[in-house]
């Protein structure tokens, strides 16, 4: 039977700095009744990224395209799902289906009218892969290292953020695909996990002193590919290591998204050794790539199944947990994928 009440994570104001609980509130309310083409889904999982602090703000901020608009008050946010087909009244979709959703939200019950859906097998043994290694965070991962990235056999790959969703990815595709791969995490345990669990060559922890010189020691002949997840100070650690020609794929910036800045002249020494070394820095949003991603589902399904990489998750059980989720992701407390259950 479905529920009687829709549980819903709101937005109660918009966060200033870190955000904390009080910036959410829950609301119960009446389970919605889809019409004619829509569904009634119901979630099972709900994905939390970095990303979604930057909808919080009143304006676009750094992200300026429909897919990031910012997220209303008193209203869910937004975020992929897992998510099954309680209703239909919509041809293509069938009650029982099991599918990820682009933007279901913070709550229990959503109505779709099929935009954006993709089915998953009903009997997926592990479907909040769906919003990780097999999701956009996988897609984001192999999309920016093998296009803008181009790693080639004996090349040395850092990583920033080498535990969380999108760089433990990075770290193993670059390892399957010839690299020697550096991680730098924050923590011993992350660090130990980023090397022994997913087979990166070495791991160095942001929060000992003396970042770069330890960077020097662990990348001796340079640095050929920089993945880019955090910025600020990791990011000045690896920037003087890099080699002529080499390539930077930017995926994001998390240390700036509280409303942390960075210093001009810092700006300033980093635009001139792009000219001076020729390196290729790009910023990229997976959501303009999409024609690539049956490549990706194959590739990367290849590599599961065969036992080659390891999908890391951190699941949080109840969408009342998930405003405290979403404040632990930027103190570091999930290592892989971030996600939230939801019973069904």
């Amino acid at each position: 039977m479905i529920r009687t009440l829709n549980r819903q994570v709101r937005l109660a104001r918009r966060p200033r700095g870190a955000p904390v609980p009080d910036d959410f509130r829950i609301v119960d309310g009446p389970v919605p009744v889809p019409n004619d083409g829509e569904l009634l889904l119901r979630n099972l999982y709900l994905s939390l990224d970095p990303y979604m602090r930057g909808r919080m703000n009143d304006s676009h901020g750094s992200y300026a395209s429909p897919y990031a608009l910012p997220f209303a008050l008193d209203a869910p946010p937004g975020g992929g799902t897992v998510a099954r087909v309680m209703r239909s009244r919509l041809d293509s979709f069938a009650e029982g289906d099991l599918v990820v959703t682009p933007d279901a939200g913070w709550q229990t019950f959503a109505i779709s009218d099929g935009t954006g859906l993709r089915r998953l097998p009903n009997d997926m043994a592990q479907p909040s892969q769906a919003l990780g290694v097999l999701g956009m965070t996988g897609f984001t991962a192999w999309w920016g290292l093998t296009a803008i990235g181009r790693p080639q056999a004996g090349e040395t790959l850092v990583v920033s953020a080498a535990a969380g969703a999108v760089g433990s990815v990075v770290g193993q595709i670059g390892r399957l695909l010839g690299c020697r791969v550096i991680g730098i995490a924050g923590g011993t345990d992350k660090c130990r996990q980023v090397v022994e669990e997913l087979g990166f060559d070495a791991c160095l922890d942001y929060r000992v002193p003396d970042l770069a010189g330890r960077l020097r020691e662990a990348a001796p002949d340079g640095i050929d590919i920089y993945f880019e997840n955090v910025g600020g100070a990791v990011r000045e650690a690896v920037w003087p290591l890099l080699n002529n020609d080499a390539r930077v794929p930017v995926c994001g910036l998390v240390s700036g998204y509280n409303g942390v800045t960075e210093e001009a002249g810092g700006i300033h020494a980093l635009l001139m050794s792009l000219i001076v070394k020729r390196i290729r820095l790009q910023g990229f949003m997976n959501a303009d790539h999409l024609d690539s991603f049956p490549d990706f589902e194959r590739q990367m399904r290849g590599w599961l199944d065969a036992g080659q990489l390891r999908a890391l998750e951190t699941i949080v059980d109840g969408l009342d947990q998930a405003a405290t989720a979403f404040v632990g992701l930027f103190e570091g407390h999930n290592t892989g994928k971030l996600v939230v259950r939801l019973s069904e």
